[in-house]
């Protein structure tokens, strides 16, 4: 990680724990990626799943559970159902993904009666860091949003930009680049078309917080190089912070790639929700686990404080 995701880490320093509902923790590494957080201050947990399998777990993990609140109910849907419960009704102010799939834990917490549900379509962030470029990133959505089409875009970048001022202030307005193959608009390629409406939208005050730029191949989104190369006059061109994806596909591939060609880190966060959910990986790093739970924990702050829908 680098000297500004140590800043990102340091900053929840000044917060209390947040109160996490972790979903079916019933695999040694979800309880050992909890003690890990609980141990650095950034969560207070409440264990939701079966109770013996948890306990189990526990065992195998050698991690002390006796301190932790727990909730026994029978299996993984309805852990899910019971931390979306708990979190609308304000007993915890974030939700871990434990040993469940992404769509089961995330269909409970969009469904119609949850109470979790905002004006805004949830989406997925990786925020990204990596040797090769000079500062951290973000890409969305590599795993919630399938194919997206143009009102889900539009959500998918402002919740990104409400994450990048949330971590990183409001000094600087983040630079959004809208990829494609392609850095022309082809009636042909619907990415290019989706892209340039994003950037018009932004001119007209549909999405705020950010300077946008699109379609832009993932060249010259983030080498100046190769936007000079090609001609391309833009703000964001060369110096992207957030890299907007056109399917699930391409982005799960991107960030994939970096992490395990690139060697870079990622920490993954589902927004626009009433609370941020974490999702960790198996294959995720110590320092990633807790990077999650350090963006889950400034997120939850802003909202409490009204600074993001």
């Amino acid at each position: 990680m680098t000297e500004a995701t140590d800043a990102i880490l340091a900053l929840c320093k000044a917060l209390s724990p947040t109160r996490t509902a972790v979903v079916h923790p019933v695999k040694p590494n979800v309880l050992e990626a909890v003690d890990e957080a609980v141990r650095e201050k950034l969560i207070v947990p409440v264990l939701i799943g079966p109770r013996v399998k948890i306990e189990e777990a526990a065992a195998a993990a050698s991690v002390d559970i006796s301190g932790w609140e727990l909730v026994d109910v029978e299996h993984s849907h309805a852990a899910a159902a019971k931390a979306a419960e708990l979190a609308a009704g304000h007993q915890v102010d974030a939700i871990m993904k434990g040993s469940l799939h992404t769509d089961e834990l995330l269909a409970a917490v969009v469904r119609q009666d949850a109470g979790l549900r905002t004006e805004r379509r949830i989406s997925h962030a990786y925020l990204m860091s990596i040797a090769s470029y000079p500062k951290p990133f973000i890409i969305t959505d590599a795993a919630v949003n399938i194919l997206p089409d143009l009102p889900a875009k539009a959500d998918i970048v402002q919740n990104a930009a409400d994450l990048w001022r949330v971590v990183f202030g409001k000094g600087v307005l983040p630079k959004v680049a809208v990829l494609a193959a392609v850095e022309t608009v082809n009636p042909k390629m619907q990415a290019t078309l989706d892209a340039a409406a994003l950037c018009k939208m932004a001119d007209r005050g549909q999405i705020t917080d950010c300077v946008i730029d699109g379609p832009l191949a993932f060249d010259n989104a983030i080498s100046a190089e190769a936007a000079i190369e090609k001609g391309i006059v833009s703000e964001v061109a060369g110096q992207a912070d957030i890299l907007v994806v056109p399917d699930i596909e391409a982005g799960n591939m991107l960030a994939k790639q970096l992490t395990f060609l690139g060697g870079a880190e990622a920490a993954g966060i589902v927004l626009g929700a009433r609370v941020p959910v974490i999702l960790t990986s198996r294959a995720d790093n110590e320092r990633a686990r807790l990077l999650s739970c350090a963006l889950a924990a400034l997120l939850a702050e802003a909202r409490d404080k009204g600074q993001i829908k």
